[in-house]
């Protein structure tokens, strides 16, 4: 791992670690602000009548779980992506700039960005792959070895193919030549 991950992923863990203790602890005093984000969810994900003070309360502690994993670089891309994942609907739900006017909208909708940016970094750490080659990239280098591993099979089974023919007439014709000879030709 490299100096600069070194750094940046606590730098960008604590963050998270942060936000998800505070929405785990104060899950009650929050769900005002999730209920609506909660009920849009509630039937794709299956949460049938669970209290959206849990649904904060999970959410917030996966968010501070994955966040410590990060910063620890245990599983750095699955913790990454649990952490953007579990960060937007609190960006959505608590940073809602729209529906407020003056000073208040100006301090949410900086609100707002500074989530999606930390969103926006826990993205990009999905995919780094810390200079080794994705999953991607080994598949499709793994198919070129085995396409061109095929064609070098092929060529050499073309020239064992003409070896053995040539063999093949080249002993009929030495066996021709025996018989011949025997039979006094």
């Amino acid at each position: 791992m490299t100096i600069m991950r070194r750094l940046a992923r606590p730098l960008l863990a604590a963050a998270f670690v942060d936000q998800g203790v505070q929405l785990a602890r104060k899950a009650p005093e929050r769900a005002a602000a999730w209920s609506p984000v909660v009920d849009r969810v509630r039937e794709p994900l299956s949460l049938g009548d669970r209290d959206v003070a849990t649904v904060v309360r999970v959410d917030g502690a996966a968010m501070a779980v994955s966040g410590l994993l990060f910063g620890l670089g245990r599983l750095p891309r699955a913790s990454a992506l649990v952490m953007a994942v579990s960060m937007a609907p609190s960006t959505v739900a608590e940073h809602a700039f729209w529906k407020v006017q003056g000073e208040e909208r100006k301090a949410q909708r900086t609100l707002f960005l500074k989530d999606l940016g930390l969103v926006g970094a826990a993205l990009v750490s999905v995919v780094d792959t810390e200079g080794r080659p994705g999953l991607g990239w080994r598949g499709r280098r793994a198919a070129k070895d085995a396409s061109r591993a095929s064609r070098g099979a092929a060529k050499l089974a073309r020239r064992e193919a003409r070896h053995a023919a040539h063999t093949v007439d080249r002993e009929a014709r030495l066996a021709g030549h025996r018989v011949g000879s025997k039979v006094g030709v």
